[in-house]
């Protein structure tokens, strides 16, 4: 077996090792437990030489670099003081490196499926053959499954706006974007749909009607709902079709205009956003941090200042090794 999480905890506990075996910190019955850990599977022992390089590599720095700035005038420095910072440094390193190199490609079956896809920070608008436009956000990707009896489109990653083509003369077969177990039928001409990380979608009208529908509704949620001109709701297979909400769709469609807008949205949802546009990746430290609300409009064109405002507001430090940052 050799599955992703299995991977992860590999490298999770390499690092781990690594930083020990760096700081002196083993003693008889603990290098016991990593011979032990070495000889339980043949990819142990070269888990661990790349977390030592990684680390010796890490080491070349003397601090991590701190995204906020920290008063002169402090408490008195206690004793143990500086060992306790740099466990906090080596937690930190240890997170970077077992999740780090997790995160350098798009997921595998996504580039599969998908007929159109953008990159980062890429926004491109596509005419599809029965003249529908699809406007696609940054990293995202769709699956275009036209056949006789209905025009469908999967929203695999990302977001995009739809302008579907008309119901007229010839052309009589509904448009519709699947995503997320989902789907959303157009009434009408213009809509935004966007996938979250967390599984729910969004679903906003620019112009006329659809009607959203989850395709396996749990018992007590809503599965269906029409949706009016200047509406935007969420899906999810644990919510269901929640209620239509007003006056959202300027923050919905930002990104058309090089901005994005956050209202007292999770950190970890900030992150997932501010990845489909800037170069290499952000991770967030697991734990609480990850729920902090941020609230802000920042420019695509200057998202290293929007970090940093970020990382003031929160108190946030940032470690960062080939291409990923983690805040913590």
């Amino acid at each position: 077996m050799n599955s992703p999480q299995e991977q992860q905890q590999i490298r999770q506990q390499a690092a781990e090792w690594a930083i020990r075996l760096d700081g002196g910190d083993l003693d008889r019955s603990r290098r016991e437990a990593l011979d032990g850990w070495l000889a339980a599977d043949p990819r142990h022992p070269a888990a661990l030489a790349l977390a030592q390089r990684t680390w010796k590599q890490l080491g070349s720095l003397a601090e991590p670099r701190t995204m906020v700035q920290t008063p002169v005038a402090s408490a008195p420095r206690r004793a143990g003081g500086r060992r306790k910072g740099w466990r906090g440094w080596a937690a930190a390193a240890a997170v970077l490196l077992a999740l780090g190199s997790a995160w350098n490609e798009r997921d595998a079956g996504v580039s599969w499926l998908a007929d159109h896809a953008t990159g980062k920070g890429e926004v491109r608008i596509l005419r599809l053959v029965d003249g529908s436009e699809v406007e696609l956000d940054a990293q995202s990707a769709i699956d275009v499954a036209y056949d006789s009896r209905e025009r469908r489109v999967r929203l695999l990653e990302g977001s995009a706006i739809f302008r579907a083509a008309p119901r007229a003369g010839r052309e009589t077969r509904p448009f519709v974007v699947e995503s997320a177990g989902g789907s959303t039928r157009a009434l009408g001409t213009r809509f935004l749909v966007s996938r979250n990380d967390d599984g729910s979608v969004q679903v906003g009208v620019l112009e006329h009607r659809v009607a959203v529908a989850l395709a396996h509704p749990r018992t007590g949620t809503v599965g269906r709902r029409e949706l009016g001109e200047g509406e935007s709701l969420r899906y999810s297979a644990e919510g269901g079709v929640e209620a239509p909400l007003g006056g959202r769709l300027d923050d919905l469609t930002s990104w058309r205009r090089g901005l994005l807008v956050f209202d007292e949205q999770p950190l970890g949802e900030v992150v997932a956003r501010l990845n489909r546009y800037r170069p290499g990746h952000l991770l967030v430290a697991p734990g609480a941090l990850a729920q902090r609300r941020v609230s802000g409009v920042f420019r695509v064109a200057d998202l290293e200042a929007s970090l940093q405002s970020i990382s003031d507001e929160l108190g946030v430090r940032s470690l960062g090794l080939a291409g990923v940052t983690l805040l913590y």
